[in-house]
């Protein structure tokens, strides 16, 4: 069960990600897009046709990598974390999320304070599930 949380989480946050991180005032060309690419988006074979298909795939795929790979990464540089109390599983949030936008054509951030928000989004929509289990 928490696996499918763990997947609605990852729907959720990149849609807040989409939704309020798409125009930075006074910052041009800055945000988070995602969008289908005419022609080219597939999953697997399966053609993509409409954006809410993509948020679906990549905020799976998100939720996919927060209950599989990001346990094993806390364990992992739990050092690291404890030297700089907490702060840098900010930067573990932050490389996860900028794997799927090379990951994925249709999921750009562009800027790396987008990318900032856009972690702090996914961070905190994590801690209220946590909050839940």
């Amino acid at each position: 069960m928490n696996l499918i949380w763990q997947m609605i989480g990852g729907i959720l946050e990149i849609f807040l990600a989409v939704r309020f991180v798409y125009f930075l005032p006074g910052v041009q060309g800055s945000g988070v897009i995602l969008k289908v690419i005419p022609g080219e988006s597939s999953f697997f074979g399966f053609p993509i046709t409409k954006d809410w298909q993509i948020l679906i795939i990549v905020g799976s795929i998100l939720g996919l990598i927060n209950f599989f790979i990001k346990p094993i990464l806390d364990k992992i540089t739990l050092p690291l974390k404890i030297l700089t109390f907490g702060l840098f599983s900010l930067i573990i949030n932050m490389v996860i999320i900028w794997i799927l936008d090379i990951l994925f054509l249709e999921f750009q951030i562009l800027g790396i304070i987008p990318l900032f928000w856009t972690t702090i989004i996914v961070w905190f929509v994590n801690f209220l599930l946590g909050l839940k289990s």
